[in-house]
C-alpha cells in the first residue's frame, strides 16, 4: 500500500485497509470523481484510473506530483527548514507562482495546518489556522511511488458528473463525497452543505444508477443518516461500517463513528456465494462469523 501523500478530512485509510471486502474482486478501470487524499486509489495500484475532485489546487498538486515527484519533494524540504509557527501564516498568505513550488506550499500547509482540514474564506483563500504538528517530511514519504501510481491516470479538476458520465461496463467507480444531510444539525455536515448540497447528494444518487445501469460496479460512502438510507434504499445493497473519527480538537473527544456503504451494480458474497445484507456490525480489523465476511487486509 502506497502511504497518500496528503491528509485529508474524510480520508478513506481506514476503509481500504479493514473493509478491502467491500471492492468488486475485478475491474478493467477505476474512476474516483471526489479523489481528496486518494486513500484507496493508492491502496488498489490500478493499472487505469480516472481521478478527479473539484478542487482545482489539489489536483494541481497531484500533477506535480506525478511529472516532477524530485522536484516536489526538493521544495517541499525547503519549506520545512523554514518552518515555524510565525512562517506558517507566511506561506499561508503567499501563493507560489511556480507549479512545483506551489504543490510544496499544498503539501506543507495541509500537513501543518489543523486537522489536515482544507477551507478557504469567501475570497477562495486558504485560512485553516495552524494545528499541532511539526513534521513535514514523513518517513512514509515515496513520491516515486506517487508519481508511478499517478502515470497511468488521468487528472482533472471537474464536477462529479463529468467523470460518472464515463463510466462503464467494467469499470470500479469508487464515490466519496462530502457527507450532507437532509434537515441536518450537525456542524461539520452544515459545513460541507455550503459546497456540497442535498440537491448535489440527490444528483449523485442518480448519476451513480445510471453508471451501474451501464455495466459499472459502484460503490458509494456517506452518512449514516436516515435521509441518506432512505435517498439509497432502491438502489442496491447497504452496508453500515464504522470508523474513528478524526475532526475533533482532541483525541477524547474522538470516537467511533457510523458510515453507509452502498454497492450498486455488485455485491459482496459471503463463503457460501450469498449476498451479505445490511448489519450494523462491521466493525474495522474484525469478522464477523454470522456472514463469513473476509478477514479485511492488515493495516499498513
Amino acid at each position: 500500500m502506497i502511504e497518500p501523500p496528503l491528509k485529508w478530512a474524510g480520508g478513506k485509510r481506514w476503509l481500504a485497509r479493514s473493509y478491502s471486502w467491500l471492492f468488486p474482486k475485478s475491474y478493467d478501470r477505476y474512476l474516483e470523481p471526489f479523489f481528496g487524499g486518494g486513500a484507496v486509489f493508492f491502496a488498489l495500484r490500478p493499472d487505469r484510473a480516472v481521478l478527479s475532485d473539484k478542487n482545482a489546487r489539489l489536483v494541481a498538486t497531484y500533477e506535480a506530483l506525478r511529472d516532477n515527484p524530485n522536484g516536489v519533494i526538493a521544495a517541499l524540504r525547503a519549506y520545512a527548514s523554514r518552518h515555524s509557527d510565525e512562517f506558517y501564516y507566511v506561506a499561508r498568505a503567499t501563493p507560489e507562482a511556480d507549479a512545483i513550488k506551489e504543490a510544496a506550499r499544498f503539501l506543507y500547509l495541509n500537513r501543518t495546518c489543523w486537522n489536515g482540514l482544507y477551507r478557504v474564506n469567501l475570497k477562495g483563500e486558504f485560512n485553516v489556522p495552524r494545528g499541532t504538528k511539526n513534521n513535514v517530511i514523513l518517513p512514509t514519504d515515496d513520491f516515486d511511488a506517487v508519481s508511478k501510481a499517478l502515470l497511468n491516470a488521468e487528472l482533472s479538476a471537474s464536477d462529479f458528473s463529468t467523470t460518472l458520465s464515463q463510466a462503464r461496463a467494467g469499470d470500479f467507480v469508487f464515490i466519496d463525497p462530502p457527507y450532507t444531510v437532509a434537515r441536518n444539525n450537525n456542524g461539520f455536515l452544515k459545513y460541507n452543505e455550503d459546497i456540497f448540497s442535498w440537491a448535489d447528494q440527490e444528483r449523485l444518487k442518480a448519476e451513480a444508477v445510471a453508471a451501474a445501469s451501464r455495466g459499472a460496479s459502484v460503490l458509494v460512502l456517506n452518512a449514516h443518516h436516515d435521509s441518506v438510507s432512505k435517498l439509497y434504499s432502491d438502489a442496491g445493497t447497504l452496508h453500515v461500517v464504522k470508523r474513528h473519527s478524526v475532526i475533533s480538537s482532541t483525541s477524547a473527544h474522538r470516537k467511533g463513528v457510523e458510515e453507509l456503504a452502498v454497492q450498486i451494480g455488485f455485491e459482496t458474497t459471503d463463503s457460501n456465494g450469498d449476498p451479505i445484507q445490511l448489519r450494523k456490525n462491521h466493525s474495522a480489523g474484525t469478522t464477523d462469523a454470522a456472514s463469513h465476511m473476509p478477514v479485511p487486509c492488515e493495516t499498513a
